[in-house]
């Protein structure tokens, strides 16, 4: 179906362009509502996944609320009515501008990661003279065994303040008027595919909000991210992931208290099996060696595999060649890191022929750029 829906459509598709399901996403998203109301636990859109005005309407739609990371994203969701108390604002380097910004607009909260952060907003609170709650973005040093590009947990990273910094925390909080503190916000990294971190997390999130409950600090909202990882491999097997284990988890290992409030941040999840990126084969270049198939898609449409050394399914959607061969299929950007895979055995493939990237709903069209001076690429939707 996938295939040819694309395939009956292309005369009216310019090449390469981001292709997405939204009845795929539309169920997606029931399943996220269903598995998360089991527990009446709030579910935020993580707005950095993929900004599209489509996407992020039907998202807002199912109301969920919007997890977001620069003032442009809390402008995105108030202006694409995403409702304000649902709206939070996380980031180590939120500017003045959008702090104002977003108080202004009176969000849900803001996710403090540094003791300088806490200070600037209070200050800035005052002069509108605006109560502004937030959260700790704790970092809780727990390993989530993905790339070390995506993980976010450890004391390494840049994110989040340090157990070690409470006590001066809690000091700072007293002498600032116009800050409430309301919660404790973790996230650990991103793909993470094997359940065991999160477990790790519960029992750290635990002992920290005890912690602050001992401190006098009875916190109504405790934010554990998101980060739950997608099958890169079989993306129709497993278009949806199990979303009901990922939940279960939290329900069975963390301890919240009475009218505690569970909060999530999903972006892949929901959107990366929904998204393909397509392109049309430019050139065959064939060697003693190496085989390349040249598309009209670059690292410019999709960066994961160039920056993170990504795995996407690529599938030749057009050809009928049963003969088989293996290609490294890159892109036309001038860099040698301009590669979506190497050695990927297609049907025998020709100029002209349709590739189709998968998985790439999340962190492709929203890390698009305009590198060469490449043209912006379009999107097109299954409804």
């Amino acid at each position: 179906m996938f295939t040819k829906k694309i395939l009956k459509n292309l005369s009216q598709y310019k090449t390469p362009f981001y292709y997405y399901d939204l009845q795929l996403l539309q169920k997606t998203l029931d399943v996220v509502k269903a598995e998360s109301s089991k527990y009446n636990y709030n579910v935020h859109y993580a707005f950095k996944a993929n900004t599209n005005s489509r996407i992020i309407d039907l998202i807002q739609k199912n109301g969920l609320g919007a997890d977001c990371v620069s003032g442009n994203e809390v402008k995105c969701a108030i202006e694409n009515k995403f409702e304000s108390s649902k709206v939070v604002f996380a980031g180590v380097g939120k500017s003045d501008d959008e702090i104002n910004y977003a108080l202004e607009k009176n969000i849900f909260c803001f996710n403090c990661e540094s003791l300088q952060e806490l200070d600037v907003i209070n200050e800035l609170a005052v002069k509108q003279n605006k109560l502004a709650s937030i959260a700790l973005r704790i970092n809780p040093n727990v390993d989530a065994h993905t790339h070390k590009y995506i993980t976010t947990g450890l004391e390494e990273n840049k994110f989040g303040i340090n157990p070690y910094e409470f006590e001066t925390v809690i000091e700072k909080l007293q002498k600032l008027p116009n800050l409430k503190l309301i919660g404790l916000h973790f996230h650990i990294g991103s793909q993470i595919t094997d359940l065991s971190p999160f477990k790790k997390l519960c029992s750290r999130v635990n002992e920290i909000n005890t912690y602050f409950l001992n401190k006098g600090f009875d916190l109504p909202i405790i934010n554990v991210g998101g980060g739950v990882g997608i099958n890169y491999h079989e993306p129709d097997k497993h278009a949806i992931i199990d979303f009901a284990s990922y939940f279960k988890v939290f329900n069975d290992f963390i301890e919240l208290r009475k009218n505690q409030e569970l909060h999530f941040e999903l972006g892949r999840a929901i959107i990366a099996q929904c998204g393909s990126l397509i392109s049309k084969v430019l050139y065959i270049k064939n060697g003693i060696n190496t085989n390349f198939a040249i598309l009209d898609a670059g690292m410019t449409e999709l960066i994961r595999p160039a920056l993170y050394q990504a795995f996407h399914v690529i599938e030749n959607i057009s050809s009928k060649e049963k003969n088989t061969i293996k290609y490294d299929v890159v892109g036309p950007i001038c860099e040698s890191s301009d590669c979506f895979g190497k050695a990927v055995e297609l049907p025998e493939t020709k100029r002209g022929d349709i590739i189709a990237i998968r998985s790439a709903g999340a962190y492709g069209e929203v890390m698009a750029s305009r590198y060469n001076l490449r043209d912006e690429v379009r999107s097109y939707f299954s409804e």
